[in-house]
């Protein structure tokens, strides 16, 4: 298979339980759009793609009788099976999908995309997909209108180094019109309530480039993350809060 970026490797390999935990779901009205405008039944084809612990898998189960994850790093499909052994979840890379051509009528990638979007993913997912199928991408994106999230951000952000990001935007590169049309956005709310160990701990020491960091790095991230819960306003003494996200949703169909 093809070589997995190293933050993802490392980060998510030592942290796929800590993932499990403190990434949040997906919001309701997403089923609708995953019904309604990638044409989701209980007889298409789906593959979710870049699946890791199985989160937005779960939110694809009622829809469709006929669903295979594929995810490259073990520890994340060992938590995978824990929660949904139902699904099958097959080895293998967005440049490698281990599935026939033309065998799905749906290709998902949620929180994914990022990491391997360039012209031999696209033609690969471009392979797997019957005539007239779907891509669908899903990030959940911090809202950093809210000044504690945006402090969150400046937290991590200096750690990033070349780790693919979403927020980065180079993923919409690999659309060059030639094998996909342009993604089409449609945006949703979200929250993720918790305690702030869950939602803010949990979530921010599981994203891959602060996973991946060495020993005093990750201790000095952590100390910052705290001392943040500790005297911010709306976070201190706090049993629960609601970290805010939008959904962002993609569609863009297969051509030729």
């Amino acid at each position: 298979m093809p070589p997995v970026h190293d933050a993802a490797q490392t980060g998510y390999s030592s942290q796929a339980r800590t993932y499990t935990q403190g990434r949040p779901t997906y919001p309701e009205a997403l089923s609708s759009w995953l019904r309604q405008k990638l044409l989701i039944d209980p007889q298409t084809r789906v593959l979710d793609l870049g699946a890791g612990t199985g989160k937005f898998t779960a939110l694809l189960k009622p829809l469709t009788d006929r669903l295979v994850a594929v995810e490259p790093i073990a520890a994340m499909r060992g938590e995978f099976a824990k929660s949904l052994p139902g699904i099958e979840v097959l080895a293998g890379t967005a440049q490698a999908i281990p599935s026939p051509t033309a065998s799905v009528d749906v290709v998902l990638c949620a929180q994914a995309f990022h990491w391997f979007a360039d012209a031999q993913a696209l033609a690969e997912i471009h392979r797997v997909l019957t005539p007239g199928g779907r891509l669908g991408l899903v990030w959940n994106v911090r809202d950093e209108t809210v000044d504690w999230v945006a402090a969150i951000t400046r937290i991590i952000t200096p750690y990033e180094g070349d780790a693919p990001r979403f927020h980065k935007g180079q993923w919409r590169d690999a659309f060059d019109g030639s094998g996909f049309s342009a993604p089409e956005l449609t945006c949703f709310e979200q929250s993720h309530v918790g305690s702030p160990e869950t939602v803010i701990m949990n979530r921010i020491l599981s994203v891959s480039f602060i996973a991946s960091l060495a020993p005093a790095d990750k201790a000095e991230v952590t100390r910052l993350l705290r001392e943040l819960i500790q005297t911010h306003p709306a976070l201190r003494g706090q049993e629960t809060i609601a970290f805010p996200y939008q959904t962002q949703a993609y569609l863009s169909h297969r051509l030729g």
